[in-house]
């Protein structure tokens, strides 16, 4: 069995907000496996963990820019938050999100690309960016979307200039009606997306890993009820249909009007657009998400530097 140190039940309680002694019982049910405990707690209905894996935050800015029927998303990171309230570094993200609209998501690309009024590329204008800012920067992703009719709307959370925030959405919408009415309802689904994260459109387009990881611990949870087989599928498939509900974006309760779903909204729109809507795609890019660092423990540092002294 794996050792079960202070530390990774420290890593779990912050991650899940379980006891002290049931993340430690998770880690040793589990032999140590992180996501495994996460799990085990959900199970036994200690955690309220998120769905997805907790994020820690690298700094830099989100940058969005679109056309009438194409949009794009960039991530560029910097060192410090500091430097993404640099108005050079914030000119510099809204020229690669602009760049970034030709790319089509292709993030080699758009790192080959020549930067505005630059003989150099977008990867060797940063590297002149990190000289003069003194600072690691560098472009980490992006992605596009495009409809043959309609729009490509967008929206920037916690803007920070025009186009530039911590978090950047698109959504594309395939219609040939009016084009206010499109920009308006695109805007409140993308407004809708930073808040909730989808993680799809629909539900085919869920990670069947993810399902089935959810099955899993449903099935656990409703066999404990002691509750005959029959009964039991029952449950399982009526969670099964919430959690869609959950985290499918066309059938999650819209933000903007939580008695309609994003769907149902979408159809009230299309009154007054004059035409069907199709919501096509969605891209939602959070800065950071996904990206480790390393923290520090600031008391073991300062004590640590009081010893040296």
């Amino acid at each position: 069995m794996a050792a079960i140190t202070a530390g990774m039940v420290k890593d779990l309680r912050e991650k899940t907000g379980a006891g002290m002694m049931d993340c430690k019982t998770a880690l040793s049910e589990s032999n140590g496996d992180m996501e495994a405990a996460v799990d085990w707690l959900r199970a036994k209905g200690l955690s309220k963990a998120a769905k997805k894996a907790d994020r820690v935050a690298a700094e830099g800015l989100i940058g969005v820019s679109s056309e009438a029927k194409s949009g794009a998303v960039v991530e560029v990171n910097s060192e410090t938050d500091f430097v993404a309230r640099n108005p050079q570094f914030q000119k510099v993200v809204a020229e690669v999100a602009k760049l970034a609209l030709k790319a089509g998501g292709d993030v080699e690309k758009l790192a080959a690309a020549a930067y505005p009024g630059k003989t150099a590329s977008v990867t060797d204008h940063l590297k002149e960016l990190v000289a003069t800012i003194g600072e690691n920067i560098s472009l980490r992703r992006t992605a596009a979307l495009s409809v043959s009719d309609g729009i490509v709307a967008t929206y920037v959370h916690n803007q920070a200039a025009p186009g530039l925030g911590k978090i950047g959405v698109l959504v594309a919408l395939e219609s040939t009606g009016s084009a206010e009415k499109l920009a308006e309802i695109g805007r409140q689904i993308a407004m809708h997306v930073a808040a909730t994260n989808p993680l799809a459109l629909k539900d085919e387009e869920v990670n069947p890993e993810v399902v089935e990881r959810e099955r899993a611990i449903f099935t656990e949870q409703a066999r404990e009820s002691g509750k005959p087989e029959k009964v039991i599928a029952q449950m399982i498939e009526g969670r099964i249909r919430k959690f869609y509900q959950e985290v499918v974006l066309l059938k999650q309760a819209f933000v903007i009007n939580p008695d309609l779903t994003v769907e149902k909204a979408v159809k009230e729109a299309e009154k007054e657009a004059g035409a069907p809507i199709t919501v096509t795609g969605f891209v939602r890019f959070e800065l950071g998400e996904g990206i480790v660092t390393e923290k520090g423990d600031f008391a073991a540092e300062v004590a640590a530097a009081a010893g040296n002294q």
